[in-house]
């Protein structure tokens, strides 16, 4: 929270407006009138104009496209949106919500802000970074029956460690086809896999013996597991293991977020494999939705080694933030001063999918390239390369003295990150090396050597040169969880 707030000290100047080279003081006062108002912690109200005022305030100060935002301060608009405080109020007004304000501040959301987001409850937001949600510990699949078919199934693509679904018993690969009781389309799938509580109607899935689709069934077998959402904190090193591959052993890491809270225990995962004389490394990306800048590099700096001071990443911020441009460094040390286990390795194997994999994730993998080879198996990632900060309702917009009255925060995008080579991950995402899509019937164990995507990597190792297979054609995709659009953050510490 002290870098956040030294991050902010002289960055807020958001009372004062600039017009033809005159500072017009802003008076807040409250119009007579408000669109509605919300009940705070103790039953006080707080008017829509004033989490409005925040909303506007903030954006306005950090924003990573705050040049060619509209409604923002900026030389487009001679640097004053507003001319006066009526102006600037009536504007606030005119937004019932303030969801509605913010989402229209933000840069062609559909392309190039996709990310940023507002909540109206900040204690959720803090509980997700520091890796703790409410779940039932599921991750799924979902696909079409065929194409254009309004029918749909699930299937389980990972179960959390000690989990509620875990503790059931619950394994990766199962396929549910209906939720309680109620036959899956995409008319319903939203409202009940959204409940807190429903049960998992299973199905076994036959394709057939072939590689086609069209001949595959799925069919009710009579089994149901009840899942109920708890509170529940993710150790994010899934699973960490050795396999012995002939003359070479090869570190199998599964890695589901960078979590600053659990670098230590990443670090001790390496200095196992330091001991062990790993020659090959697998990073399994696939579910890691991303997470902080600074575990990144670290993570950059356990993989090799060779490379400490050098620049692991590049981050910039908007042009009245140039200042704090920052480059985080390959380093062999962690902020608590405890040494990085390192295993100097030329060459990675990172997995990926296109629904999980974004954010630091992909920050990783394109810091990497100019120094060794990465070998990326699996989709296309998300297309995620900028960083984001929590913004409060405060003077300084810290937690600290963060108004009573509301549990409102952003989360806006305010850097953008590139490689060493100023490479940044393309907006559509970073290619595979090898693309390889899970399908429904091919969701086996993870780091078990016939998982498929692991299994490329173990073949490749093996030939030491490219490798062709043979792709199974895929159902369609209808999409996955309804996680928390927070999963896919990358943050500064």
């Amino acid at each position: 929270m002290k870098k956040l707030k030294n991050f902010m000290q002289h960055t807020i100047n958001t009372t004062l407006l600039h017009k033809k080279g005159k500072a017009v003081i802003l008076i807040f006062v409250v119009l007579l009138t408000f669109t509605s108002c919300f009940e705070d912690l103790d039953d006080n109200t707080i008017a829509t104009v004033d989490i409005n005022d925040f909303v506007w305030k903030g954006m306005n100060a950090v924003y990573l496209y705050k040049s060619v935002a509209t409604d923002l301060n900026n030389e487009a608009n001679n640097n004053a949106r507003f001319s006066t405080n009526e102006d600037y109020l009536s504007y606030l007004n005119s937004f019932e919500a303030p969801e509605d304000l913010f989402e229209s501040l933000l840069y062609m959301p559909n392309t190039i802000d996709k990310f940023s987001r507002i909540t109206s409850n900040y204690f959720d937001l803090q509980n997700q970074q520091q890796g703790t949600t409410i779940t039932n510990g599921i991750e799924f699949n979902l696909y079409r029956l065929s194409e254009g078919s309004t029918e749909v199934f699930g299937a389980i693509t990972l179960v959390l460690n000690n989990s509620i679904a875990d503790n059931l018993g619950l394994q990766r690969g199962q396929i549910f086809r209906a939720v309680n009781g109620q036959t899956l389309s995409t008319q319903n799938v939203g409202s009940l896999l959204s409940t807190d509580s429903y049960t998992l109607n299973f199905a076994d899935y036959d394709n057939n013996g072939t590689l086609m689709t069209e001949d595959d069934i799925i069919t009710l077998n009579g089994e149901s597991t009840t899942l109920t959402n708890a509170p529940y904190t993710e150790n994010p090193i899934h699973k960490a293991q050795i396999i012995e591959l002939g003359d070479d052993k090869v570190g199998y890491l599964m890695y589901n977020g960078f979590n600053s809270n659990f670098d230590n225990a990443l670090n001790d995962v390496f200095a196992n494999f330091q001991a062990e004389g790993i020659t090959e490394l697998v990073v399994d990306l696939r579910y890691n939705g991303g997470g902080s800048v600074q575990t990144a590099a670290y993570l950059g700096s356990m993989i090799t080694g060779q490379f400490t001071g050098q620049v692991f990443s590049k981050l910039f911020y908007n042009e009245n933030l140039q200042n704090r441009n920052r480059d985080f460094l390959f380093t062999n040390t962690l902020e608590d001063g405890g040494a990085i286990n390192s295993v100097n390795l030329s060459k990675v194997y990172v997995l990926t999918t296109k629904l999980r994999t974004a954010s630091a994730s992909e920050l990783l993998i394109n810091s990497l390239r100019p120094y060794i080879d990465v070998v990326v198996i699996g989709e296309n990632t998300i297309g995620k390369t900028q960083a984001s900060i929590t913004i409060y309702d405060s003077v300084d917009l810290s937690l600290d003295n963060v108004n009573p009255n509301h549990t409102y925060a952003m989360q806006p995008l305010v850097a953008n990150s590139a490689n060493v080579d100023d490479l940044l991950v393309p907006a559509d995402g970073l290619e595979p090396t090898f693309g390889l899509t899970e399908t429904p019937s091919t969701l086996r164990t993870l780091g078990n050597i016939d998982e498929p995507l692991l299994e490329v990597v173990l073949f490749d190792i093996i030939m030491s040169r490219g490798i062709n297979f043979e792709a199974h054609e895929t159902l369609p995709l209808f999409g996955g969880n309804y996680i928390s659009p927070f999963e896919q953050d990358m943050y500064i510490d």
